[in-house]
């Protein structure tokens, strides 16, 4: 098992003091980063070209449930009593069909946490994150964002968010083939009163500070949208880009590796407009990419201009849609999305 990497973040932000956030993001940071490599090594030996014919999802369900246990086993030795709202259950794994299943997941877990796992130990981890969405304090977590893209050997995240009485103080994410620098896997920090920055994702290197890029007009900015089209209607997308004058081809890419993209000035404008009236979006889905973006200078509402409520459980009930953009050009933006919605 690689050894724990230790950060002095106090040395590395000097515009804030940051003494009161050290501990989450340091326990954050080693949790995504444990789950990210289990994520690499099933992504590498389980998905092969015979898994994608059959349409076979079990590498990701197996590197699902296995990042949700160490995430959250991470947590509650780091910070005992905090509650993770997470994507999964363990209810599944615990049938008598799925013991092969039940096993793969539990030698992943294993690879990663100190003494190693018992069955009994990797089910309970998982079930941590069943806790309720509400309290003045819990962790919101999506163990693979992206699954479709994790597959097809493409972009996913590890997305690990912190919310305090209603707001996301922390955003953490982990985008394993995401470049940065000379190499692959890029981890995203950012929150109130912690600065943005980019790490490579498997070493303990110093990090560089990001900021959204800062277009000439919103008709030079560029757009981020989801490779799969169902997840935002992409036909829309296209006449507000002829609406704001945009004419450069959108940056396709999975996940919430897209907020990461804004966050370091990829792309300038990423939405998530409704596919369906009665749509919310869940908790997970946005709350560590919208802490970076915003973090890095960008702004982020839903597409009736409202800020996200994260008060309402495990969905955005009070939102619809998201806009995620680099903040100078988001009023433009958010002027053509309520016009072409409006038609």
């Amino acid at each position: 098992m690689d050894p724990v990497r230790r950060v002095d973040w106090r040395t590395r932000a000097t515009e804030v003091d940051l003494a009161n956030r050290e501990a989450d993001i340091q326990a954050g940071v080693e949790a995504v980063r444990a789950a990210a490599r289990i994520c690499v090594d099933v992504q590498r030996t389980l998905v092969t070209s015979d898994t994608l014919e059959k349409k076979d999802k079990s590498p990701v369900t197996v590197a699902d449930f296995a990042s949700q246990a160490v995430v959250c086993t991470h947590l509650a030795g780091a910070l005992p009593g905090d509650r993770v709202v997470g994507e999964e259950d363990a209810a599944e794994l615990r049938s008598e069909e799925n013991a092969a299943l039940r096993a793969a997941v539990v030698e992943r877990v294993s690879s990663q946490i100190e003494g190693g796992a018992t069955e009994a130990r990797v089910l309970d981890a998982i079930d941590l994150g069943g806790a309720p969405a509400q309290g003045d304090r819990y962790w919101t977590l999506d163990p693979i964002d992206g699954t479709k893209g994790f597959l097809r050997g493409e972009q996913y995240a590890v997305a690990l968010g912190l919310i305090e009485n209603g707001e996301v103080v922390l955003g953490i994410l982990g985008c394993p083939n995401l470049g940065q620098g000379d190499g692959l896997g890029a981890l995203f920090v950012g929150g109130r009163e912690v600065p943005a920055r980019v790490f490579a994702l498997a070493d303990d290197d110093q990090g560089v500070p990001i900021r959204v890029a800062a277009p000439a007009s919103v008709a030079a900015a560029r757009f981020c949208e989801s490779v799969e089209s169902g997840h935002s209607d992409q036909s829309q997308s296209q006449e507000i880009a002829r609406r704001l004058g945009i004419t450069t081809e959108p940056y396709r890419i999975d996940s919430q590796c897209k907020y990461a993209a804004v966050s370091r000035g990829d792309a300038s404008i990423y939405l998530r407009l409704p596919t369906r009236k009665d749509y919310r979006e869940k908790i997970w889905d946005h709350a560590a990419g919208k802490a970076v973006v915003e973090a890095a200078g960008g702004r982020v509402t839903d597409v009736d201009g409202r800020d996200l409520d994260f008060t309402t459980g495990r969905t955005l009930e009070r939102n619809r849609g998201i806009i995620a953009t680099s903040g100078a050009i988001h009023d433009a933006v958010l002027d053509a999305v309520r016009a072409t919605l409006a038609s």
